[in-house]
Formats: C-alpha cells, sequence, structure tokens
C-alpha cells in the first residue's frame, strides 16, 4: 500500500468544480492510508487524447474502463468521477456511485446501462448520467474509488454531498488522465 494523504483537499477539489461554495467541513483532518489501484481502458492511453467517440462529437456514450487493486477487505463499493480542467474552467461530466466492490470493469456506454443498485449524480450540467465534455483542450480524468462503504444518498442528492461522501468513504483510487480531444 502506498501512502497517500487524503485530507478534504479531493473532497475541496471535487466541490468546487461543482460549484458548492460552502465548504465548511474542510477544517476537519480526514487523512488516512489508501491504496493505490490501476486504472485501464480498451480506449483510452493516458497522457494521450481522449477518442472523439467519447466526447460531444459522438453519441457513443461513457469509455469502457477497468481497474485492479490489491485484495481491499474493507471494499464496500466503488464510485467513479469524470472530471475535466482547462485554463479557465472546470467540470464533473460523471459520477457514478454503490458500484459492487466485486465489479472490476465497465463497458462502453455504461452510463446508459449501469450496473443494478448503483446511483448517477448530476453533474455540473444539471444533466443525469455522462455528459459527454466538448472542450478540445483539456484534461480529462477517469478516477475510480475504492470505498469502504455505500454513498447511499437519495436519489436528486446534491453533486457536493455525493462528492463529500466519496471523499469520506475512500480506501483505494486511481486515475486514468486523457489530455484534449482528437
Amino acid at each position: 500500500m502506498r501512502r497517500f494523504v487524503v485530507s478534504v483537499t479531493a473532497a475541496a477539489v471535487a466541490l468546487s468544480l461543482s460549484g458548492c461554495s460552502s465548504l465548511s467541513f474542510i477544517g476537519r483532518s480526514q487523512a488516512q492510508d489508501i491504496a493505490e489501484m490501476n486504472v485501464t481502458s480498451p480506449e483510452l492511453r493516458e497522457g494521450k487524447p481522449l477518442p472523439g467517440d467519447y466526447s460531444c462529437q459522438s453519441d457513443q456514450g461513457s469509455p469502457p474502463l477497468r481497474w485492479s487493486s490489491q485484495p481491499l477487505q474493507d471494499a464496500k463499493s466503488i464510485a467513479i468521477v469524470v472530471d475535466s480542467h482547462t485554463s479557465s474552467k472546470s467540470a464533473v461530466h460523471w459520477v457514478l456511485y454503490d458500484i459492487p466492490a466485486t465489479t472490476t470493469e465497465l463497458g462502453p456506454n455504461a452510463a446508459a446501462d449501469p450496473p443494478e443498485g448503483t446511483g448517477q449524480a448530476r453533474v455540473t450540467s444539471g444533466r443525469v448520467g455522462y455528459e459527454p465534455p466538448c472542450e478540445k483542450d483539456a484534461s480529462y480524468r477517469f478516477t475510480v474509488y475504492t470505498l469502504s462503504g455505500k454513498v447511499a444518498l437519495a436519489a436528486g442528492s446534491p453533486l457536493p454531498a455525493i462528492l463529500k461522501k466519496i471523499a469520506e468513504q475512500t480506501i483505494a483510487r486511481g486515475r486514468l488522465t486523457a489530455v484534449n480531444i482528437q
């Protein structure tokens, strides 16, 4: 296990991406050891452009993702957060949560047919599900989190509340970053 400092920084960044201005929980320390995960995709490559098929140029939907880590006995669920950053703005494009902990991959367009029992958040644009990225010159992060519990918030819960629950329960994390759109 590699030591990562998981303070509320991840949650604060995620909340700022969602436009939340109330970050009153930031004063509490939430540092803990978390495991590193390996995140891959048959369609995406680290540091390479996001294929246009998974952007607003197409109706392909979310790309396939795979992940692995050392066995984690405390794992109760998986969450996926896709966000983007440009020099002028940031956005959250997809949050899928309460994925069964035994799941290790999602096929293409999983947002259209997510695993049973999962939830999808209303993202920055206001849409529920995968919001295909459109910014040609941006960094797109596909982050997979293993959680010690379920997010278990009601449908329609605010994005900041969902991201905060994910941050509080993270026991492993991995990321695949695409740069720009093909």
